[in-house]
């Protein structure tokens, strides 16, 4: 019995990949990739050794995954993984659908992904590989702003539906909690108390997910994802569908394929990747030239205060304490400093 629903569970999956492959929405290559074998496993044929080579957390990939109206069920299936299914979404609308002269046109345009469901909730989705400063507050801003974005004229607060905001990082944001998925609602502090669910911030910190052992199955939705954006450049297309089972991940693996296939978009997807590698080259040089900095003039900080003790007491005045010595800036100090000098000077 087992064998035979393993059998008709892998019949369903070459029936999906086959009905993508005449929809457009994934190649022969990939329909070629992937086959049943006897014993109802999938296994690969030659070209799917070939590993997919795009990384799904590139904007551009991201946003071609996740925002495009024909890719509308890859959507749904994240946000059901994400927000539990709770009410199940079975329709989106996107409200900024992905366009490839988007990125040509504009390095800096809008690369979250707009979406309604068909619950009203407002939904927005984006990733980020670095984590900018004033990322709590910019996340509470961008949920705060979807929500009050609802109310019109004469409309009254009832009709108010829920914000969600979901952040995928490649940065941790909260490095102390170990949990992958995060999900921050308006809660009374001490009891817990509900005051309302109709603003959500979800965060999906990727660092904090590792490789399962070959033989351990993923079951949970958020852990697939998971897998898929960390692990997909380096997976075989067969590899992805065997290991993460789910239809919907057919579909994304053909996405990132036509990616690699399709010359404008590969173009459009290496100039971003460039866009990201520069701007987080130039983050670290930021950091590395700000720690720099701080050591230096915590050093001159340093010596300012040593020369205010000895002037201190060549004069014979009580010492400043440590405590405000310390929270003085150095133009302070150095004026101090000069202060106490000129006096024993005055003294001859």
């Amino acid at each position: 019995m087992r064998g035979e629903l393993a059998s008709s569970r892998h019949r369903h999956w070459l029936a999906a990949v086959r009905e993508l492959a005449t929809r457009g929405k994934t190649s022969t290559m990939l329909l070629a990739s992937v086959f049943q074998s006897h014993d109802g496993q999938v296994e690969t044929a030659g070209v799917s050794r070939l590993t997919i080579g795009i990384d799904p957390t590139v904007d551009f990939a991201f946003k071609k995954l996740l925002g495009s109206p024909e890719h509308s069920r890859i959507t749904i299936h994240f946000l059901n993984a994400v927000l539990g299914g709770s009410p199940r979404i079975s329709e989106v609308t996107i409200l900024n659908p992905f366009l490839v002269k988007d990125f040509e046109q504009d390095k800096l345009s809008v690369l979250d992904v707009l979406a309604l469901d068909e619950h009203g909730q407002q939904l927005n989705i984006e990733m980020q590989t670095s984590l900018p400063a004033g990322m709590n507050q910019r996340l509470t801003y961008y949920t705060s702003s979807l929500y009050v974005a609802q109310l019109t004229e004469g409309q009254d607060y009832p009709a108010l539906r829920p914000a969600i905001n979901i952040c995928v990082l490649e940065a941790l944001m909260f490095p102390r909690l170990p949990e992958l998925h995060l999900d921050f609602r308006l809660r009374e502090r001490i009891h817990g108390a509900t005051l309302t669910d109709d603003l959500q911030i979800h965060t999906i910190e990727l660092p904090k997910y590792t490789r399962p052992d070959k033989n351990d199955q993923i079951v949970d939705g958020i852990e697939k994802w998971a897998y898929f954006l960390r692990f997909a450049p380096t997976s075989t297309v067969a590899e992805i569908v065997a290991t993460l089972g789910d239809e919907e991940f057919i579909e994304t693996a053909g996405v990132l394929e036509m990616i690699a296939k399709t010359p404008s978009e590969r173009s459009a997807y290496d100039a971003r990747l460039k866009f990201q590698r520069d701007e987080a080259a130039r983050l670290l040089q930021a950091q590395l030239e700000g720690k720099l900095e701080g050591r230096l003039e915590g050093r001159l900080e340093g010596e300012q205060i040593g020369k205010i003790r000895v002037l201190q007491q060549l004069l014979g005045v009580g010492e400043s304490p440590t405590v405000d010595l310390e929270n003085m800036d150095l133009t302070s100090l150095e004026a101090l400093a000069a202060d106490l000098q000129s006096q024993l000077e005055e003294r001859g």
